[in-house]
């Protein structure tokens, strides 16, 4: 609560990262409002300039300005390279014409990153983004996709959230309980997503990056060693699939890196086998 309240004291440093549900102008004028930024991936070919012309039409007459290369996976996971379009500009942007009177107009950056040529296997990136950040080179351009592409990772961690720890089925009611669960919660989704990106990160680092001794010593004993390589026995690699294969994950040659929900099984499996092996050791111990 306390960082929530200091972090509202400074909403400069607050930016709101959506996609295309995001584009409301309402939300606009209220991240605009109270001081804080937004980025945003944007569906509405909204009016600009003097209300004769759309954003698209105005985007069209922008050359572009600069291109930029990127590694991207299809669906099965096959890694390819994309090059993409440049543009962007600071535009004069309108109010949905039935709420004119209502909310203002607005100066607002509009960013186009669109694939030069269409791919195969995949879908052409062509990302339309709008924001009241300020972008003035190709360094920042960069900066503001970076960002927005993070809002995949963000989208998993609340997935982890909402699935796996299932924060929304909470049944507390004072906002001081529910700040200090969904703290927990948050603790813990994040080691879970965690585990799954440096596993694809790196997947030869040592165990105790990630897992504790006990937690170690308890995967090799549930789950003994498929054939692999001596050298990979003891990589956090080994325990990330001994962890998933708990969660169901079967661990086939042909399968890809566990996820986030297999490891989330495995994991609420470890810990109920390690309380109960914790418990016991303080009945046998007493």
């Amino acid at each position: 609560m306390k960082q929530s309240t200091a972090l509202l004291g400074e909403p400069q440093r607050c930016v709101h990262i959506g996609d295309r549900e995001s584009d409301i102008y309402e939300l606009f004028c209220t991240a605009h409002d109270a001081g804080t930024s937004f980025l945003l991936r944007t569906c509405v070919d909204r009016l600009a300039g003097d209300g004769n012309r759309t954003i698209s039409t105005e985007m069209k007459q922008v050359a572009v300005k600069g291109l930029h290369r990127i590694e991207v996976r299809n669906r099965k996971g096959e890694l390819s390279e994309a090059t993409l379009e440049l543009k962007w500009k600071r535009i004069r942007v309108l109010p949905p014409i039935s709420k004119k009177k209502k909310y203002p107009e607005l100066t607002l950056t509009v960013i186009y990153a669109q694939e030069l040529i269409p791919p195969k296997g995949r879908e052409k990136i062509d990302w339309k983004l709008i924001t009241n950040l300020p972008v003035r080179s190709r360094k920042d351009t960069l900066q503001m996709l970076t960002w927005y592409a993070m809002r995949w990772k963000i989208e998993t961690f609340h997935k982890i959230l909402k699935s796996g720890c299932k924060v929304e089925e909470s049944k507390l009611r004072t906002a001081e309980r529910l700040a200090n669960l969904i703290s927990s919660f948050c603790i813990l989704a994040w080691r879970i997503f965690w585990m799954t990106m440096i596993n694809r990160s790196s997947p030869e680092t040592r165990p105790t990056v990630a897992l504790t001794n006990t937690e170690i010593h308890l995967l090799d004993q549930l789950i003994k060693d498929k054939t692999v390589q001596h050298l990979s026995r003891n990589s956090l690699s080994t325990y990330v699939v001994k962890l998933a294969r708990l969660g169901g994950y079967l661990a086939r040659a042909s399968d890809p890196p566990p996820g986030n929900t297999v490891i989330w099984r495995g994991l609420s499996r470890l810990v109920d086998i390690e309380l109960g092996f914790l418990l016991r050791s303080q009945l046998l111990g007493n």
